[in-house]
């Protein structure tokens, strides 16, 4: 076991954060907090938050606010990041100042403090880009983003690159080659590098957990920075059928929040693991299959979800893990049930950002 004693959480009041930092809580270790409580996803401090917890409220692009947090920690848990895809191409500075530069603020900062504990990284599975597909032909290929053109004609499935034929889509290993497709994904992928680049050049371990579609209670509530999750629960909750993609077909693995606090806690607390991992629930479903239970949890009078046809260029079409590394390094499987995961999820109130109350474009 590790002999961490106090962890520092970033972006520990969020949705995935403040799991992370109950389940340290839970398994006796002293946790400091760092959160800036971005309008785009908080509307104030929550009351969700511990109050075993030590809370700093700044930001970790603040050198003297990272100085006082990272003073006498043995290990960091960074989940501080801006999510999702987005709205539009003039989102890319923020993603990349709350992300990138985020991140080397704070790697900079255990620099000068010498640390040499721990270091956790919240990673995505969007560094992908596309999942691993095989041709019967030419076997593992990865396919190109896919035409603008044959999406609006509902062309959705990628062919071979090579002949052009169907290909079956595979569980992602970590080593398959990254391929991200949208700002967010780039600024997640840079993300790694940076912390990689620093372990090697202290000497620390440093573990980057790839989520995938993570799901479950204190999720915000629907803006375009939200996960699909979130926006079909917010869809029900107004009354609304969830609008659904494409055809619905795309496959993903969607992951309980819980899991994937208990994932953090093994990276932080077990064997070193230096690298990346999946963190899934290694059982790929639908997005109409998420929906559909989504409704059906809702009660009878929930509307039935509407396949749109409609598509995002930054979308990719099916991506899901390979969970035996995790399994096998981290002693990481899911544990959460799916359907009664969804059942507790459609009851869950969602976080209300300010940004979401104001109507405004921004978010994170």
């Amino acid at each position: 076991m590790s002999d961490a004693r106090t962890v520092l959480v970033t972006g520990g009041v969020g949705f995935i954060g403040s799991h992370v930092v109950d389940a340290l809580l839970d398994a006796g270790i002293r946790v400091r907090v760092l959160d800036c409580l971005l309008p785009a996803a908080h509307a104030g401090a929550p009351d969700y938050l511990d109050p075993r917890g030590d809370y700093v409220f700044g930001d970790v692009r603040d050198p003297e606010v990272v100085a006082r947090c990272v003073s006498g920690v043995d290990a960091v848990c960074h989940q501080a990041s801006m999510v999702g895809l987005g709205t539009d191409i003039r989102d890319l500075a923020s993603y990349v100042l709350h992300n990138d530069v985020g991140t080397a603020s704070l790697l900079e900062g255990l620099g000068k403090a010498g640390f040499a504990g721990r270091f956790v990284l919240a990673g995505s599975m969007t560094v992908y880009g596309e999942g691993r597909y095989r041709c019967a032909t030419h076997g593992v290929v990865v396919p190109p983003p896919r035409a603008a053109e044959r999406l609006a004609a509902g062309d959705f499935e990628p062919v071979c690159p090579l002949c052009g034929a169907s290909l079956s889509a595979e569980a992602v290993p970590e080593d398959a080659p990254v391929d991200p497709r949208n700002v967010y994904a780039a600024t997640k992928l840079h993300q790694e590098h940076l912390c990689a680049s620093f372990a090697r050049e202290t000497g620390i371990v440093a573990t980057a957990l790839r989520y995938h579609n993570v799901f479950g209670p204190r999720m915000p509530r629907d803006t375009p920075y939200a996960g699909v999750a979130s926006i079909f629960r917010s869809a029900l909750e107004d009354g609304r059928a969830p609008a659904v993609f494409e055809d619905g077909e795309q496959r993903r693995d969607f992951v309980h929040v819980r899991d994937v606090a208990r994932a953090n806690v093994l990276a932080l607390t077990g064997p070193p693991a230096p690298g990346v991992f999946n963190i899934a629930s290694g059982r790929p479903r639908t997005v109409g299959d998420l929906a559909r239970a989504l409704a059906s949890a809702a009660g009878p009078e929930a509307p039935a979800p509407e396949v749109t046809g409609r598509f995002r260029l930054g979308d990719v079409r099916h991506v899901f893990a390979s969970t035996a590394r995790a399994a096998r390094v981290l002693g990481f499987s899911a544990r959460e049930d799916f359907d009664a995961a969804v059942a507790e999820f459609a009851r869950a109130p969602l976080r209300d950002p300010i940004e979401a109350r104001a109507g405004a474009r921004t978010g994170g």
